[in-house]
């Protein structure tokens, strides 16, 4: 009998890994919206996003209500790491009956103990009395919280059932009957259970705790999840500590075929059957019951006290939890054992305490065990979630259970999870001066966020645009266009509005084959595009244009463009033809017909010499001829953004906008001919070359320029130009970030303040990294840190969440400021047409538009909200300016061919 009872009270391996997996599965339900209501794990969102970094100071007033007492502690940090607070406190017990009246009162006599203990404590120090003092309340009952300050009570345990309470705020309650007291000076900051003030307790410097796991007469967990995963709240970067409650797992019957007859005994006789079945098995609250019930039924099969009255066991609540730790701490014969037996009125034989003392250590090593099972779920939880391979984490330990069992139940801890999780590792950290203590740590962090929060926001305020900002900017935008099309305005105007002298889209009788040359930065490509009736292929290769020849020579540079041209047709044995060519040439030029235009100024970080004001496509005919190069006829030059434009036409008629948002950034579009002052004739349309990332150069911008762009600029190889595209494109956001960063660092909200030599280095944290950073979704961080790393940064993982911040920040401007110029361009054509509902598809291309995760999504939002009676679709061009070169080559062709 004895060995079955104790068979019932071990649970297989298997058997554990199963449980390990529902609780997990449970775990998801809790954190889910739509499954939260239905979880057994309660999962509930504590609102706490940091663990202490060492530096909070200054005092912090506690209140915690505890099983049978009011402990009310002033804590005193010094920012040296949180190694040695300053602990005052004093202990009051609750009046008899106050657990079962009226909530009112058990709040009142809480603020009175606090008024009290602040008496006492500054009796001496009257100028402190009435310093600001914050307060942490740790209130350990389940609680539905919906900010760091409000939780409403959701059940009452522990012996505990106030009227009055469930379902109202603990905090406002408390902060009410506080004010009754008159300690107006005492402002109630956060509302937290025993378990996190158990997890925040042991953090420290250095040694950050993530998770809590509290074993005491009931029993929880808690633990940092990733915020994203935390549907019950609106928060989605960085974390925050869950308060897992799992005290009710098994609740829906999955422990049904690990529970004994001991356990469905004292759950019958519970407040709850039913409820909190794995609290039952695991709380010192009804660990002494399940040994009571175990040795009634053993007596009953005479297998022990055979010789002894047991009248005694029928009495509930007989057979503590003190009195099993005593008895199963004891490695000594049975002599204590049997003293305590004794004590309790029973006469046991030397069998009968041996065997109590066997029934006793499986219920405690059981206990343990499932503890265990519970942590190597969260464990493995936060494992998976955040992507590593292996988790090594610290774990806060607290509780009558761990701390009257400490040797033995944190090797059973570590036993079991690490062969239930054995990708995780786990460091037990013993909690000092109880939850108090890390109430107050709680409160610590809560204010200093609160300032780093306000710091951040004044830092990234003026990059943060209101619609209002946006309209005006579309107005601006309207106004320039308007100055640029004007025959008398355009020299003055910043928006130069060029004409291309494209006049028609593809209509899908082009054939031939086209050669294209695409130069539009430090990379240029040169392709063959062969246009049939059954679509379009294409052969390309890429061709690298050094920096000295960027800003050497304009001779020099066109030379390097032939000898690419000439090594491309050779390979492509097309030396023999003379193939029409397609130029597609991405910096502002006045065009005065398809094949002549004159660069007005170089972009994108090219300076080469004697260029400015030169027709491009003579110096590149100039270039063929002194290489003896005749395999080719430029017949049209066109810029990207043109030939984003064209390559899409070919796909969607109804592509009449070009927008480029890459290393720089310029839109098109197909403007009546009527309004274009600058080239005669009314009939038809023109697609205009905006230039638009010179928008602002005249100083109709400033508003919106931050201390960070300004700098930016004033590094530059041209400062105070393309003002709009350094603000937008892809060769500057990564060094605005950068900048930001710095200012971020020297008032200490990054990187401890500790500035690394390549963060001050120019244009080292690149436009792609904003990509990687705002990709990674509830930050799995590795790749973040791998940024960071190659930095030479060392970061927390709050650094990691700000970071992501400043980057959100920077690129969600461009989209809006983008967003606004093409808002302008819809407008307008809408209003040339006499439309009520514009609809027009913008075929767009360029790295930071189709790379980055948000990009794409924050234009096309912000773009709806500024211009509602245009329907705009995005078409993403698929080789745009290097097809769409070729494109305008091909209709150049055709209506050549058709004049003959």
């Amino acid at each position: 009998q004895i060995q079955r009872a104790l068979r019932s009270l071990s649970i297989p391996l298997e058997r554990l890994h199963i449980m390990k997996g529902h609780m997990m599965q449970d775990m998801c339900k809790g954190l889910s919206r739509q499954t939260h209501a239905q979880a057994k794990v309660r999962m509930l969102p504590t609102y706490i996003c940091s663990t202490p970094n060492g530096t909070e100071n200054g005092n912090f007033l506690v209140v915690e209500l505890c099983q049978s007492q009011v402990r009310t502690v002033l804590v005193t940090l010094y920012g040296d790491g949180n190694m040695s607070p300053q602990m005052v406190y004093k202990i009051f017990d609750l009046p008899e009956g106050i657990m079962q009246g009226e909530g009112e009162a058990l709040f009142d006599f809480i603020a009175l103990c606090l008024s009290q203990f602040l008496a006492e404590t500054f009796s001496s120090d009257s100028s402190k009395s009435e310093e600001r003092l914050p307060l942490g309340f740790v209130f350990p009952f389940t609680c539905r919280q919906t900010q760091l300050d409000k939780a409403e009570l959701l059940s009452w345990s522990k012996g505990f059932s106030c009227s009055g309470v469930v379902g109202k705020d603990v905090v406002q309650l408390l902060q009410s009957a506080i004010n009754k007291q008159e300690l107006c000076h005492v402002d109630v900051v956060a509302v937290m259970n025993d378990t996190v003030g158990t997890m925040m307790t042991c953090s420290m410097e250095g040694r950050p705790c993530e998770v809590a796991m509290v074993a005491d007469k009931g029993s929880n967990c808690c633990f940092m999840a990733e915020a994203y995963l935390v549907e019950t709240t609106d928060e989605t970067s960085g974390r925050m500590c869950v308060n897992t409650e799992w005290g009710c797992f098994g609740d829906d019957g999955a422990l049904n075929d690990v529970l004994t007859p001991y356990d469905e005994c004292v759950d019958v006789e519970s407040s709850n059957p039913g409820e909190k079945r794995f609290e039952k098995m695991v709380g010192t609250l009804y660990l002494g019951e399940i040994v009571r019930h175990a040795l009634i039924a053993l007596t009953a099969e005479k297998a022990i006290f055979t010789e002894t009255n047991v009248a005694v066991l029928r009495e509930k609540g007989v057979f503590t939890i003190q009195h099993i730790l005593e008895i199963v701490k004891n490695e000594d014969g049975t002599t204590d054992v049997r003293r305590i037996l004794e004590v309790l009125g029973l006469e046991p034989s030397e069998r009968d305490c041996g065997r109590v003392q066997q029934i006793c250590r499986a219920v405690v090593g059981r206990a343990a065990t499932l503890h265990a099972t519970g942590l190597a779920a969260i464990l493995s939880y936060m494992c998976q979630t955040r992507d590593m391979e292996t988790l090594m984490v610290n774990v806060g330990m607290e509780g009558e259970l761990y701390k009257g069992y400490t040797s033995r139940f944190e090797e059973i801890l570590m036993s079991v999870s690490r062969l239930l999780s054995p990708e995780c590792m786990a460091t037990l950290l013993p909690s000092r001066d109880g939850s108090g203590r890390g109430a107050a740590m709680v409160t610590a962090v809560a204010l200093r966020l609160a300032a780093q929060r306000r710091e951040v926001n004044e830092v990234l305020a003026p990059l943060r645009l209101s619609r209002a900002d946006l309209e005006k900017v579309q107005a601006l935008m309207r106004e320039e266009m308007e100055r640029g099309l004007g025959k008398e305005t355009n020299a003055t105007a910043s928006v130069r509005m060029l004409p291309t002298y494209v006049t028609h889209t593809p209509d899908g009788t082009e054939q031939g084959d086209f050669l294209a040359l695409d130069l539009g930065g430090t990379n240029f490509r040169v392709l063959v595009v062969h246009v049939t009736e059954d679509g379009i292929n294409m052969a390309s290769e890429i061709y690298v244009i050094p920096v000295s020849i960027m800003q050497g020579t304009g001779e020099a540079l066109f030379d390097h463009i032939i000898d690419c041209i000439i090594d491309f047709q050779m390979k492509q044995n097309l030396v023999t033809d003379r193939l029409p060519l397609g130029f597609t040439f991405s910096f502002p030029c006045q065009q005065i017909g398809l094949d002549k235009a004159l660069l007005l100024t170089w972009t994108k970080g090219f300076s080469a010499s004697g260029c400015v004001g030169q027709d491009v496509v003579q110096l590149l005919r100039e270039a063929a001829q002194r290489k003896q190069h005749s395999g080719m006829q430029v017949v049209a030059l066109v810029n990207d953004t043109v030939g984003t434009m064209m390559a899409c036409g070919y796909d969607d008629p109804n592509c009449e906008i070009g927008l480029i948002v890459g290393t720089g950034t310029n839109a098109c579009y197909m403007e009546e001919m009527r309004n274009v002052g600058t080239v005669e004739g009314d009939q038809g349309r023109m697609c205009i070359n905006m230039e638009w990332g010179a928008f602002g150069d005249n100083g109709c911008l400033d508003h919106l320029f931050t201390h960070f762009d300004k700098v930016v600029d004033e590094t530059t190889i041209n400062p105070g130009k393309q003002r709009f595209e350094k603000l937008i494109s892809g060769m500057y956001l990564g060094e605005i970030v950068r900048q930001i960063l710095m200012v971020m660092t020297e008032k200490q909200l990054l990187f401890q303040g500790k500035l690394s030599p390549k963060l001050q280095t120019r244009n080292i944290f690149q436009t792609k990294f904003l990509s990687t950073i705002e990709l990674s979704n509830g930050l799995a961080l590795r790749q973040i840190q791998a940024i960071l790393n190659e930095l030479e940064i060392d970061a927390s993982f709050e650094d990691s969440v700000l970071l992501r911040e400043v980057c959100q920040t920077v690129s969600l401007r461009a989209a809006q400021l983008c967003a606004a110029g093409l808002a302008a361009v819809v407008e307008k054509m809408r209003e040339n047409r006499g439309v009520d509902q514009l609809s027009v598809t913008v075929g767009v291309d360029g790295t930071l538009y189709k790379l980055h995760p948000c990009f794409s999504d924050n234009l096309q939002k912000t773009l709806k909200d500024l211009a509602p009676n245009c329907n705009v679709s995005f078409l993403p061009s698929e080789d745009g300016s290097g097809k769409g070169a070729a494109l305008v080559a091909a209709v150049a062709s055709r209506a050549a061919n058709a004049m003959e």
